[in-house]
């Protein structure tokens, strides 16, 4: 029984945003198994789950793997330590960082792979992206403003 409900954990955070041991609950429940928040936080800690940041900012239950989620997760604190500001014009966002740290900045920001980046360009300490549309361009910003702090918050 145990294993089968660990396999289907897996099963969902896989399928699945799932950002809380609540939600892995309700699905498990959805699915006939009762359990509690207790035997959730038991096989989080045996399947060795980690939280990962997603693409918008959020934080979502994912398997450990060394090289993936660390790669994105070091680029994700270099973004979020170096970032001091961002503001867009039209379809353009400007991203100001640390002196230094624009082209580090600029290659976490191309490694999300979102669509809705056209492209980018660094200098020292200032980033220029293209997005597809100025409405994208002001949810960048709130997206960035959103993952800086939240990387100041875990902290």
């Amino acid at each position: 029984m145990k294993y089968n409900r660990q396999a289907k954990i897996l099963e969902i955070i896989e399928s699945e945003v799932i950002e809380t041991q609540e939600e892995i609950a309700e699905r498990l429940k959805a699915m006939g198994m009762d359990v509690t928040q207790a035997t959730i936080s038991r096989d989080i800690k045996e399947l060795r789950l980690i939280k990962v940041m997603t693409q918008d900012g959020r934080y979502r239950y994912a398997p450990f793997s060394k090289t993936e989620n660390v790669v994105y997760n070091k680029l994700m604190t270099i973004f979020a330590e170096s970032y001091v500001s961002s503001d867009y014009a039209n379809n353009i966002v400007v991203v100001k960082t640390l002196p230094g740290m624009a082209q580090a900045s600029a290659s976490a920001i191309d490694s999300l792979n979102w669509p809705e980046i056209v492209g980018s360009i660094a200098g020292d300490d200032t980033v220029m992206i293209v997005c597809r549309a100025e409405k994208i361009a002001e949810e960048l910003v709130n997206k960035f403003d959103k993952m800086a702090k939240m990387n100041k918050d875990n902290k």
